[in-house]
């Protein structure tokens, strides 16, 4: 049980690590931590989740505000919208058979790594400092839609958040990374108290794997300007893939489970190695 526990420390560390270096990453990995790691059950893992991450994101966004990277009023804006789908969310996830919640987190993190792999296009315009005028229909309906989903499944926060931040704001991506934080806390704690009306908690367990966490946030935070951005962000996508393979294979009936998880494990290993060819790889995926 000793070993157990720390291999959970260990693994919540990397959790908050991800948060404070990328902004995101942390449901997705806390909900597995907790569900196949920990042991415990789908919901309860996803409201933990949700306290685990809402937490260790307060203290990354603290972190990234003494560098200047966090801009209020966007994310109080963002982060409002959101918070209210996340409410909704997590109230409807209670009432939600905890497999059906697990294939559609494994959806979510399926979703998740591709775009961290494909990434961002380069943009032609920069607005430096973010702040122009927002246009707060679509950041409020932005916000409420990854609000719901934060809150239903514990998942879809920061790497939704921060393109979001900024495409709509204009932020620079340290900025973004630093806002999104403020954003995914306010969201979290408004899911976790969705799940808390049908749903108990493990306090010392939970509380341990905070502890961890928010060591590994402060030092992710002290990583964002050492660690290449793009480079993490691929290796980190191709890893939510296979963690999302392994969900599908544990949840979906057999064989579908093991077939969908053998064409995600093989189209990764087919990627990553025309990756390595370059030039000579006839997959467009190859190109950056």
């Amino acid at each position: 049980m000793e070993i157990h526990l720390v291999i959970v420390m260990a693994l919540a560390v990397v959790v908050g690590v991800s948060l404070g270096l990328l902004g995101g990453g942390g449901s997705i990995l806390t909900v597995p931590l907790l569900t196949y790691v920990a042991g415990l059950d789908p919901k309860e893992a996803i409201a933990a989740s949700l306290f685990v991450v809402g937490t260790t994101s307060i203290v990354s966004t603290v972190m990234h505000a003494r560098q200047g990277n966090v801009r209020w009023r966007t994310g109080l804006i963002f982060g409002a919208a959101g918070m209210t789908g996340a409410f909704l969310g997590g109230l409807a996830g209670g009432h939600i058979p905890g497999t059906v919640l697990m294939i559609a987190f494994a959806i979510m993190m399926v979703a998740t790594a591709l775009a961290m792999i494909r990434g961002r296009k380069a943009r032609t315009t920069h607005h430096a400092d973010g702040n122009r005028e927002l246009p707060l229909g679509r950041v409020l309906l932005d916000g409420l839609v990854v609000g719901l989903v934060t809150g239903l499944v514990g998942a879809g926060g920061g790497f939704l958040v921060v393109p979001a931040l900024a495409l709509l704001g204009g932020l620079p991506m340290p900025v973004a990374v630093g806002t999104s934080l403020l954003v995914i806390a306010m969201k979290s704690f408004a899911g976790f108290g969705g799940y808390l009306t049908t749903v108990s908690m493990d306090w010392p367990l939970v509380a341990a794997v905070t502890a961890a966490a928010i060591v590994g946030s402060i030092l992710g935070a002290r990583l964002t300007s050492r660690v290449p951005e793009a480079a993490l962000r691929k290796g980190f996508g191709y890893f939510v893939l296979l963690m999302g393979a392994f969900v599908l294979y544990q949840e979906l009936p057999s064989p579908a489970g093991t077939t969908v998880a053998a064409i995600i494990v093989l189209a990764v290993t087919a990627v990553a190695a025309c990756r390595l060819a370059g030039d000579r790889c006839p997959l467009p995926v190859a190109a950056k």
